[in-house]
């Protein structure tokens, strides 16, 4: 491993999938500056490599402009950790969601964030404590050229397409999968229009967000 296009991310939750998610992205030469409650989590991972914040406003100070952040906490804390974070943020800057949240909530999110200038991208992750070797199947949904902007990111979570079929009529769309389909600008233009997958699945919207809990992180 090893990407061409190192950029830098904020990671707030250093859960199980937020700190592996952290760890995958570092090991391909992406820098990371990672936030959570719990200072031991933030602690473990400087001594990996990453650059550790001890509060939000710590964090966000340590982002280059335009920044690019992913919230990967439980869906249920997901509005209380925006409500702290969007005043600290700056026109332009982008904000991640990984807690498979319910589609409405993303859509009312994102709505919300553009009124402050600021671009909102759901990503609903899974691949469990597995993913950091394996990599992370991703279903993304956003702004076609914020989505394009994050693709180094993604293109190092995700596994690629291996020897899975293409999509027919989608053999020669290329995206995060390092070869896997990806969705039309049409339906990227917003988080209410469905998912995208690597490599190539879909989900149906879920009937109601994930309930909160205990630790701060996934």
């Amino acid at each position: 491993m090893g990407t061409d296009k190192p950029m830098q991310l904020g990671m707030i939750g250093l859960g199980r999938m937020g700190a592996n998610l952290v760890r995958r992205l570092m090991r391909d030469g992406h820098q990371c500056v990672a936030y959570d409650v719990n200072a031991d989590a933030v602690k473990t991972l400087v001594a990996e490599g990453a650059d550790g914040a001890s509060s939000l406003a710590e964090f966000v100070s340590k982002l280059s402009r335009p920044r690019n952040i992913w919230i990967m906490v439980p869906a249920g804390i997901v509005d209380s950790t925006l409500a702290s974070l969007a005043p600290l943020l700056d026109a332009d800057d982008a904000v991640i969601d990984g807690g498979n949240s319910y589609y409405r909530d993303d859509i009312t999110r994102s709505k919300e964030l553009k009124e402050r200038g600021l671009h909102y991208v759901d990503v609903g992750v899974s691949g469990g404590v597995w993913g950091a070797e394996r990599g992370y199947c991703l279903m993304i949904g956003g702004e076609p050229d914020i989505v394009r902007h994050l693709d180094p990111l993604f293109a190092t979570l995700a596994p690629g397409a291996g020897n899975v079929p293409r999509t027919l009529g989608r053999e020669e769309r290329r995206g995060s999968g390092g070869g896997a389909p990806t969705r039309s600008p049409a339906a990227a233009s917003s988080p209410a229009a469905g998912r995208s997958t690597s490599p190539g699945r879909s989900r149906a919207p879920r009937p109601a967000a994930a309930p909160a809990r205990a630790a701060p992180g996934w």
